[in-house]
């Protein structure tokens, strides 16, 4: 393999190796010896900086080395795309998987919104975009890095429900039984206007600057424009 693939290899795997690390076997001895200012502090500097990592090794790696899968790769991938902007716009309200001091009443009360359709509407945006791109088939750049952020929203997710019932007892379970892992999307329709209307508009946005910053036309303006 390539050099700077491998580097780019290397840069996802600290990336994700370090979130699982810190917010699982690593967290509770981090919080004593640091308190939990120290270790929001810590985390996030780790977490930039391996970030940062990762975007400038794929800056590096080589790009649109793989055959790609044509245009029934870029409905599928669109429409991906256009779900998961749905799911991320609804997820910022009323999620008790968010570290809020209204996280255990949002846990007992109804699923509305996005929430209806997964428990998890922002990871599952972040899987369903990395979904997106590894249909494509565009670089091996691409597939390294969107398989990683891929595995660490989707296996992050599973494991953030199990440290949340040890954290928040039966309101999680209240939370797990009313709600589902993986996404419902016969719900996809009832989860209100505002998410459907603000994801829609990210997805065009989004795909917009897609075609600003990387010069490959996605979304609708692969076939608009």
């Amino acid at each position: 393999m390539d050099g700077d693939l491998i580097t780019l290899a290397a840069a996802n795997a600290a990336f994700v190796g370090s979130h699982f690390a810190m917010s699982h076997p690593l967290r509770a001895p981090m919080v004593r010896a640091l308190g939990e200012k120290g270790f929001t502090l810590a985390y996030t500097v780790v977490s930039f900086a391996t970030l940062g990592w990762v975007a400038h090794a794929f800056g590096v790696a080589p790009g649109g080395d793989l055959p790609g899968s044509g245009t029934a790769g870029w409905i599928a991938a669109s429409v991906l795309t256009w779900l998961a902007m749905v799911l991320l716009a609804g997820s910022f309200i009323g999620n008790p998987a968010l570290p809020t001091p209204m996280a255990e009443a949002q846990a007992r009360s109804e699923p509305k919104g996005v929430f209806r359709v997964t428990r998890h509407p922002m990871m599952w945006a972040i899987g369903l975009w990395a979904a997106s791109h590894l249909i494509l088939f565009w670089s091996t750049r691409t597939m390294i890095t969107a398989f990683a952020m891929g595995v660490l929203a989707l296996a992050g997710s599973k494991l953030q429900d199990g440290k949340k019932a040890r954290l928040m007892g039966a309101a999680w379970g209240e939370w797990s039984a009313k709600t589902s892992y993986w996404p419902r999307l016969g719900q996809l329709f009832s989860v209100g206007a505002v998410p459907l209307v603000a994801g829609t508009a990210l997805w065009l946005a989004g795909s917009w600057v897609h075609l600003w910053h990387a010069g490959i036309p996605a979304g609708v303006w692969r076939w608009v424009g």
